[in-house]
């Protein structure tokens, strides 16, 4: 009888969209950000945002019940794409050029050809497909086992798992994730995860540097799109790691990803612009 409830719950789980990892996973010295309620409804957006310092191992939370739910990584599986393309020689560094394959993208910067910084600049898709066939489904599969990312499915196309496929990622698992990026606790070489570090920056000052990667899942019909931005922030004393998704229901919701976590970092006194 209690093996058939554990697994009814389980599917309960599964099929609900819910990552089987929680949130005190990160850390037990969680606080509740209710303030942070009128940030997303000013943008008039639904989401969750995770904010976790590491020095004080204490995360801030705003829609608990949401950062638990699994959805598609998007672009910010290029992240870990980047560390397992280096660490099989998918690709040899950041300046590498990969020529354009000649079929035209989704914004006109992405035909051309490109090396990883401007492929995980300009989040060219074509790009980074060319380097998980590369890496190819057994590698890929290793490193993902290895690295515990998310729910760790390939399914049956090595180039759109991440974007229309069976791979998901909770907010939750986004963080630690990055916390493991940001201690190089992963099974990659300090090389190859100093650069993908340095390939992710966006924004520094003389008190920080942010790193981040944007996300957007819109090619899965009947299911809401999401967008998430997700990375890290370094000050002179302190690691900060936020992950934030919202619902997109028109275009025009895009830029929510990065105001909403700029504005809140703002907010609390970690980024200054």
């Amino acid at each position: 009888m209690k093996i058939k409830i554990f697994i009814l719950l389980y599917l309960f789980i599964i099929c609900n969209g819910y990552s089987q990892t929680s949130i005190n996973e990160i850390s037990k010295n969680i606080v509740i950000k209710t303030e942070w309620e009128n940030v997303f409804k000013d943008a008039n957006a639904k989401g969750t945002f995770l904010l976790y310092n590491l020095t004080i191992d204490t995360l801030f939370a705003y829609n608990l019940e949401r950062s638990e739910k699994s959805y598609l990584p998007a672009s910010t599986f290029k992240i870990p794409n980047s560390l397992i393309s280096l660490e099989t020689n998918a690709i040899k560094d950041e300046n590498e050029i990969i020529k354009w394959n000649g079929e035209k993208g989704f914004i006109d910067a992405w035909d051309q050809d490109h090396n990883l910084k401007s492929a995980i600049k300009y989040s060219v898709v074509w790009f980074y497909q060319e380097l998980a066939r590369r890496v190819g489904f057994e590698n890929m599969q290793k490193f993902l086992n290895e690295i515990n990312y998310g729910n760790k499915m390939l399914g049956d196309k090595i180039d759109t798992f991440w974007l229309e496929g069976d791979l998901r990622i909770s907010a939750v698992e986004q963080i630690l994730f990055l916390t493991k990026f940001i201690n190089q606790d992963l099974p990659f070489t300090k090389r190859n995860m100093e650069i993908v570090k340095n390939i992710l920056l966006v924004d520094s000052s003389e008190t920080y540097k942010m790193y981040a990667k944007t996300g957007w899942s819109a090619r899965v019909k009947n299911e809401t799109q999401i967008g998430w931005y997700v990375g890290f922030v370094e000050t002179q004393n302190v690691g900060w790691i936020f992950a934030t998704n919202i619902d997109i229901t028109k275009d025009e919701d895009l830029p929510n990803r990065i105001n909403i976590t700029r504005t809140i970092l703002k907010n609390e006194g970690i980024i200054t612009k």
